[in-house]
């Protein structure tokens, strides 16, 4: 037997696979959360023009005192030339007439009968923003694989643009399998468990802006899982739970084979989630998950989600670790590399209860994984440790 491939081994090979998405042109405001298919170059100049920063006055020249005469507002500016010795009433985003060279702050002016006087005279150019000196027309606003948040968001609509080129969203299709699931969490026989895992992972992955299909649950049998399959026929990514180990009623293997995928790899030296399975058929990429539910979140978190950021466009689609302390001690680990879930408590974290990969109140009570290297001797409380937060927890 082949032996086990390390994590970074699997998530680079697993992301090579990645869909690659044709792309698509959205208003601005439904691009939240998405990737820039293209770079984006401003359209416009912002600000416009020389603008006010403050309420206050636009001083022409001198030391006063300035005879006003007009106004300058938001959206209706004072249109004529200021000669020196004349101001102009200004509130804040106004244009600055030609020939004012500062803005005078309202509180530091004194205004008798028309004749404005300063009680602290600024210098030139204060208060006032220049004309491009946030972006100009033809700047590199936001670069290709950028993703939109609401300030990017905002910066695209300022820089003139009402649609932005993004890839077109994944379609992903989310499969648990075995018989022992029931579809009515209320109604189990005392044979049965409620089916959990495609809804959480769906969970997970729907935030990513995918359009996610749920399928089954399916028994384990060849031709429940082959009209399954039929269901996933246009989704870019499928992602199974369950039915991907080494037992008589593991069938996702065969039912991928029959149905045309062929098998990228199989297994990886973590644990929990050994049985990790990748294929593909066409473009489609196939993740395999095990069932139990921990291992098939662990697995999620380490490869469902690092392809989905893939595919949409994200240059940087793995999940980053972060140095914190042992808040008690770990055990050893063996030979595959753990992933502990834990509680977080400030700089410290602490393992949330049960180890065990079906034990599901644990992993809710987890916000992060200890990351253990295989073979690790225990560890103290008050030692360092690699930690994942889980950011889809």
């Amino acid at each position: 037997m082949k032996p086990l491939l390390g994590l970074e081994e699997a998530q680079a090979r697993l992301l090579a696979l990645a869909p690659q998405l044709p792309p698509e042109t959205v208003p601005v405001e439904a691009a939240l959360g998405r990737f820039l298919a293209e770079d984006l170059h401003a359209a416009r100049t912002q600000p416009p023009a020389d603008l006010s920063a403050m309420d206050g006055y636009a001083l022409a020249g001198g030391e006063g005192p300035w005879t006003l005469v007009g106004e300058s507002r938001a959206g209706a500016p004072y249109r004529e030339v200021l000669e020196p010795g004349q101001c102009v009433r200004i509130s804040t985003g106004a244009i600055v007439p030609p020939g004012a060279d500062r803005v005078l702050l309202q509180e530091d002016a004194a205004d008798d009968a028309g004749r404005i006087s300063a009680t602290e005279l600024p210098p030139p150019g204060r208060h006032i923003r220049a004309r491009g000196f946030d972006f100009h027309a033809g700047d590199l606003l936001l670069a290709r694989s950028t993703r939109l948040t609401p300030a990017r968001l905002a910066l695209a609509l300022a820089g003139g643009h009402g649609q932005v080129t993004v890839p077109r969203r994944l379609r992903v299709a989310v499969m648990d399998s075995g018989d022992e699931l029931s579809p009515d969490p209320a109604d189990c026989l005392p044979h049965q468990i409620p089916a959990s895992n495609a809804a959480m992972i769906a969970a997970m992955l729907e935030p990513l802006g995918c359009e996610v299909t749920r399928v089954g649950p399916v028994p384990d049998n060849r031709e429940a899982l082959a009209a399954a399959l039929a269901q996933a026929e246009d989704a870019d990514v499928l992602v199974t739970s369950g039915g991907a180990s080494v037992g008589d009623h593991d069938l996702i293997k065969p039912a991928l084979a029959d149905w045309g995928a062929e098998t990228a790899f199989w297994r990886v030296a973590i644990k929990p989630g050994k049985p990790l399975l990748v294929a593909t058929r066409g473009a489609q990429v196939i993740l395999g998950l095990p069932g139990n539910p921990v291992s098939s979140f662990v697995t999620a978190f380490l490869f469902a989600l690092p392809l989905v950021r893939a595919a949409i466009g994200d240059l940087d689609p793995l999940p980053r670790a972060v140095a914190m302390i042992a808040g008690e001690d770990l055990p050893p680990t063996e030979k595959r590399r753990e992933f502990l879930r834990a509680v977080v408590e400030g700089d410290s974290v602490r393992l949330a209860g049960s180890q065990d990969s079906s034990a599901l109140s644990a992993l809710a009570a987890a916000d992060a994984l200890i990351d253990r290297p295989a073979g690790s001797p225990a560890a103290r409380a008050g030692e360092v440790v690699r930690v994942f937060l889980l950011r889809n927890g």
